[in-house]
């Protein structure tokens, strides 16, 4: 496979069209999840540039920052992306959103660092995000969290691995018992608050990295009652189903990507043998 520098700096490296078209489908994937592998190295590269030194740091929203890391890998991601695929549709956070994607069949959703947070206060618990999306539901994801050096790869109908190694959800059935993956803003505002006593609460980071870590038995569920951008949860959706788990919204429906509103309205990850229990929970302290 031939590779040459792309525009985004010495770090971002771009993939020849190399392949036939057509040859997609036979090689099961092959082609789209070794773009996203390389494009997640190339992205987690600068970002390993940028850790645990002096950032500066703006503020997007409330809560929501942003650095040249961030921009720097969209950048790259974008690239790599878009000439091995210049065809497919693109939703990404650090892009201004288009609604041409929506009249695409196939699209990448792409969070260039998901864990600003974490990442400006050294807390090794964020992703680079790549997901392709055909008809609503994805069919390959790389994760790749850059501090740990920790690449999580899937295709649909062809498991989950972390490294290389098949990875899988954990077995735990008691949801008294149960890991739960919590956001630290969300705790920090106190909507955890009413689930502590029926469930063990593990303050943890960015939702991607919550549910690339539920895929390999690092916590048995993960939830938020706080609507989540589809490039938050669209990857580690796929790990976790490719390891044997569920994801839903908090409906317990399947969940649908590249929708008008990037937006979606919460959403629930388990090992499946949790997943009705925690919505049973959740609805009842809805109420």
């Amino acid at each position: 496979m031939a590779l040459r520098l792309c525009k985004s700096g010495p770090t971002c490296y771009g993939i020849a069209d190399a392949w036939h078209e057509g040859a997609d489908r036979v090689s099961g994937l092959v082609r789209e999840r070794e773009v996203a592998m390389e494009a997640a190295r190339a992205a987690g590269a600068i970002i390993r540039g940028y850790y645990k030194t002096d950032l500066t740091v703006e503020m997007k929203g409330p809560d929501d920052p942003l650095t040249a890391a961030d921009r720097e890998s969209n950048a790259c991601i974008h690239e790599m992306i878009s000439r091995a695929f210049p065809e497919d549709g693109w939703l990404s956070e650090e892009t201004a959103d288009s609604t041409a994607r929506l009249e695409r069949r196939r699209v990448w959703i792409v969070d260039p660092l998901d864990g600003t947070k974490e990442f400006t206060q050294h807390i090794p618990e964020f992703c680079v995000c790549i997901a392709l999306v055909e008809d609503g539901r994805p069919i390959v994801a790389v994760e790749l969290n850059p501090a740990a050096e920790r690449l999580y790869c899937a295709v649909r109908g062809q498991g989950t691995t972390v490294n290389g190694d098949p990875a899988r959800v954990s077995t735990q059935r008691d949801v008294a018992a149960a890991e739960v993956l919590a956001s630290r803003s969300e705790d920090k505002r106190g909507e955890w608050d009413a689930f502590k006593p029926h469930c063990k609460v593990v303050l943890t980071g960015s939702v991607a990295f919550k549910l690339a870590e539920l895929s390999t038995g690092h916590g048995d569920a993960t939830f938020t009652l706080t609507p989540k951008n589809e490039w938050d949860i669209c990857a580690g959706s796929l790990l976790v189903e490719e390891a044997g788990g569920r994801v839903t919204g908090l409906d317990g429906r399947p969940l649908v990507f590249n929708q008008p509103s990037p937006l979606r309205p919460g959403m629930i990850a388990s090992n499946g043998l949790l997943h009705d229990g925690l919505l049973r929970l959740i609805a009842q302290t809805q109420r």
